[in-house]
């Protein structure tokens, strides 16, 4: 971290910004004024006041915070503000006991943590660095006190028996990794922060009492240090805390054996949870432990060779968000600055997809930092120089506007506004006086970021979508890609964003494989668009999702639909319109297995060898049972290509009728 000025922190604010709201900030120095006059600090409060008027006048939230704890105010004021964040996490890494000892204390120095890094932040004093990095310090703080305090509560129920001064830390062998910017130390103003829980069976159990099992056991430390930080009391709340982003968070426990994840990310991990994985970064409990889990997960992140197909799939992660196709502008009002075109994903996509494709043979891209990485790839040839400044100055600049609008009322949002009123106070947090001139620089550098982005893949596949965003990476729904999917005409968003997640994640057979996933990354958007065109979304969907599940296998399938276009359009158009076909396709995919024969599409009344190659085929086998699944298999076949002639227009009704008449003879006449 760099060094910070060592003098009072009211003697080097500087003020934000006009003020937005002067009723607002009169009515908050008349309140300061009173208190700072009974308790002999009115001095600091008349030098520091013209940099907090601008902030008593956009932010509600940091209004209540200096009008509630005026004392609180003062020490921030009169200290020194790298001492002040020192004493801050220090008091965090003091707290004892169980969690009623320390679920107050930490709140309070939650809301310090908070007023302070405002302050510094919007006074010119931090800079986003130092900013992000006094957020993540205290989430570790913070992480290490729930931790413990949990901990204690399961050693005083006599359920843990190792000591709490264990080298190994509260629990030996149960460790949690930060994830995502807190991770990185990067984190939010108003973020909730990712942890992944893990432990080392081996390990644990030696810590537990006689009787006491295991899996439970670390299941209540997990949950207990999520609630201990995201429960809201009279004082607040110190974190929302996501514990999701672990294997197959839907399936798994909150607290996973570490031999059973490393099995899941060998074995079916994602491209995207190797991206997450980037800026991992042991933060409580046993980090010895934590150390040797994340060195085991270095081949999986950081692979040395990647064949053709894994290059297309992690390319595939940027092309899907990229939604140059929609039409819309990149209108101010409403923007999203971390998901929407030209926000903070599209530069950290940048540099994450190229890291995972290059930093397996080169150790020096491998940094969790977005800033870093991206000067990184600029050192060994990968971007020119001027990119990487360019998207490291827009970095820089959108994580600020991101924090400005989660200052307002400490919310975890990244939109801008939509309310004109609301829009004018970010923008005099972040220094603009007019509104009009301020959303057209915001809408600039929005259109700069997204022409970047863009170049990235210009000449690979087009996995956009002429709707918008198509994004299933994650373990959440993307709110842009939700929308999406409204515009596509589906009633219930939400469950197709989760289905189609659930098969990334290699739930069904015929994404068991990474080829499958690989393949599935590709398939997705079109068959989206293929069911939105189809003019009956929904029941397309259902009714795929039972024929898709129900493969057996999904690399044929899945490359026959990507090679094959139109013949997908047509088993889209089945799903569709036609339940008892798709009812076939549903209870026996191989049914598809016919649409591989060239003779599939011809004329209905050429089929005068049917009868022969139903005996024929018949024939070969070596018994009766084998020569009846034969003839099953061939008439099944037969009666989906025929009612495909008949859906598609192909074949009349009176010649559909001749052709399963003419199936029904064959058959007989074979067996």
């Amino acid at each position: 971290m760099p060094e910070l000025k060592s003098k009072p922190l009211f003697q080097s604010l500087a003020p934000a910004g006009p003020v937005a709201n002067p009723a607002a900030a009169d009515r908050l120095q008349e309140a300061l004024t009173e208190a700072a006059a009974a308790d002999g600090w009115s001095d600091t409060l008349t030098a520091a006041w013209p940099a907090l008027a601008p902030v008593s006048g956009a932010s509600p939230y940091l209004t209540g915070l200096m009008r509630r704890r005026p004392a609180h105010l003062r020490r921030l004021l009169e200290g020194d503000p790298a001492e002040s964040l020192a004493r801050i996490l220090a008091e965090a890494d003091a707290l004892d006991g169980e969690p009623d000892d320390v679920r107050a204390p930490l709140r309070v120095l939650k809301a310090d943590l908070h007023l302070l890094t405002a302050l510094a932040d919007l006074g010119g004093v931090w800079n986003l660095d130092q900013v992000t990095d006094a957020l993540s310090r205290f989430a570790d703080a913070a992480c290490r006190a729930a931790l413990c305090a949990v901990a204690a509560e399961q050693r005083a129920r006599g359920r843990l028996i190792s000591p709490p001064d264990d080298s190994r830390g509260p629990v030996p062998g149960l460790f949690g990794v930060a994830m995502g910017k807190h991770g990185a130390n990067e984190l939010n103003y108003s973020s909730d922060i990712d942890i992944s829980l893990f432990f080392e069976p081996r390990l644990t159990t030696l810590a537990l009492a006689e009787g006491v099992e295991m899996q439970d056991f670390a299941n209540r430390l997990g949950k207990g240090i999520a609630t201990l930080l995201s429960e809201r009391t009279a004082d607040g709340y110190v974190f929302r805390v996501d514990l999701r982003l672990r294997p197959d968070p839907s399936s798994t426990p909150p607290v996973v054996a570490a031999p059973m994840a490393l099995a899941y990310y060998e074995s079916v991990g994602q491209n995207w949870e190797r991206a997450a994985f980037i800026k991992a970064r042991p933060v409580l409990g046993d980090l010895r432990a934590a150390g040797r889990f994340l060195k085991a997960l270095t081949p999986f992140v950081w692979r040395r060779s990647l064949d053709y197909a894994a290059v297309l799939d992690i390319q595939a992660i940027k092309r899907q968000i990229h939604v140059h196709k929609t039409g819309e502008g990149l209108a101010a009002a409403g923007a999203n600055l971390k998901l929407g075109r030209g926000g903070i994903r599209e530069i950290e996509f940048y540099a994450q997809t190229q890291q995972l494709i290059l930093a397996g043979r080169d150790p020096a891209l491998r940094t969790p930092r977005t800033i870093e990485a991206l000067f990184a790839l600029a050192d060994a040839g990968h971007i020119p120089r001027a990119v990487a400044d360019e998207l490291s100055t827009a970095y820089v600049e959108l994580r600020g506007l991101e924090h400005r609008v989660q200052m307002l009322d400490d919310e975890q949002t990244h939109r801008l506004p939509e309310d004109a009123e609301r829009r004018a106070a970010v923008a005099a947090l972040a220094g603009g006086s007019d509104l009009s001139v301020f959303e057209a620089h915001v809408e600039a550098l929005l259109a700069r970021v997204n022409a970047r982005y863009g170049e990235l893949f210009e000449g690979g596949e087009d996995l956009d979508s002429s709707y918008g965003s198509l994004v299933f990476t994650g373990v959440e729904n993307d709110p842009e890609t939700l929308e999406t999917l409204k515009r596509m005409g589906f009633s219930e968003a939400a469950s197709v964003a989760d289905t189609i997640r659930a098969w990334h994640h290699g739930r069904i057979p015929a994404t068991r494989t990474e080829r499958g996933r690989e393949l599935f990354t590709r398939l997705a958007p079109r068959l989206l668009e293929a069911v939105a065109r189809s003019g009956a979304p929904d029941d397309a969907f259902r009714r795929f999702a039972v024929f898709f599940s129900g493969l057996t296998a999904g690399v044929q399938v899945q490359a026959l639909f990507l090679n094959q276009p139109k013949l997908f359009e047509m088993v889209v158009g089945v799903m569709a319109f036609a339940p008892r076909l798709a009812r076939t396709l549903g209870r026996q995919p191989a049914a598809l297995d016919g649409v591989l024969d060239a003779r599939f599409l011809a004329d209905l009344a050429d089929d005068t060898g049917l009868t022969e190659q139903i005996l024929r085929e018949a024939g070969e086998t070596e018994d009766f049972e084998g020569a009846m699944n034969a003839v099953r298999r061939l008439h099944r076949e037969q009666m989906f290509r025929i009612g495909i002639h008949a859906l598609t227009g192909r074949a009349g009704a009176e010649a559909a009728g001749r052709a399963y008449a003419a199936l029904a003879d064959a058959a007989m006449r074979t067996l």
